[in-house]
């Protein structure tokens, strides 16, 4: 695995990053707060590449982070993974205020990225990726995974 240096200053995706993102990831979304103007910070996983220039996700349409992307496009996700962490700045976009063929009101988000960075702390690596376990339906999880997915990337 390639490290960046930090001067590098990278305006898409690694193959490696666009790879990673195939798979079902924990990432961490930072938003300015529409009515205080400070950041939030959520934790997502329906998250998924475009393309090297491109990430899309989805929230639930009365989640804050729509009205915030509504009142400032300029977003941080943050992925840990492939032994670092990386700040994956842009500007986003909602797509769809609910998305078609999806059984809950859920938001189309795509991020046109900015620039990558990696941002862990100089010295150490990542040797274990954040991982996480739904806690209801499995069967239920997995067809709304699938339905999600999928129309994230229509």
């Amino acid at each position: 695995m390639r490290r960046l240096a930090k001067k590098d200053n990278m305006t898409q995706l690694t193959d490696e990053l666009v790879t990673f993102l195939e798979g079902e990831k924990l990432v961490m979304l930072s938003t300015i707060d529409y009515e205080n103007e400070t950041p939030n910070v959520s934790a997502i996983s329906w998250v998924k590449s475009v393309d090297k220039g491109n990430i899309r996700f989805s929230v639930t349409t009365n989640s804050r982070t729509v009205q915030n992307v509504k009142h400032h496009a300029g977003v941080v996700l943050t992925v840990i993974g492939l032994e670092t962490v990386y700040s994956i700045q842009g500007k986003a976009t909602i797509l769809e205020e609910a998305m078609a063929g999806v059984s809950l009101k859920l938001a189309k988000i795509n991020v046109e990225i900015d620039q990558v960075m990696e941002t862990m702390f100089w010295g150490a690596k990542i040797t274990t990726e954040p991982k996480y376990e739904k806690t209801y339906n499995k069967k239920k999880a997995e067809e709304l995974d699938e339905e999600v997915y999928k129309a994230l990337m229509n």
